[in-house]
């Protein structure tokens, strides 16, 4: 039973150091307009490619505290 619970937790962990890196990253917005945009506007920051915010080099971390829960939530099932 505590080896499921664990699992959860780690993979509830990972999810929320996951969407806490994009986060802490910045606003995905710019602030800074003046009047209507032009009509191909994106919520896209100049300057910042997306990998940046959203790739593997910045959340690995929270991946495999995802990975390693549900590795351990399998095992909490087949026993």
């Amino acid at each position: 039973m505590w080896l499921t619970g664990f699992g959860a937790l780690l993979v509830i962990l990972g999810v929320v150091f996951t969407a806490a890196q994009a986060l802490w990253r910045g606003r995905l917005s710019d602030t800074r307009r003046s009047g209507p945009g032009p009509a191909g506007a994106t919520l896209e920051p100049r300057g910042r490619r997306i990998n940046e915010a959203f790739g593997w080099k910045t959340n690995w971390p929270g991946l495999v505290l995802i990975g390693l829960g549900g590795v351990l939530l399998l095992a909490g099932a087949a026993t």
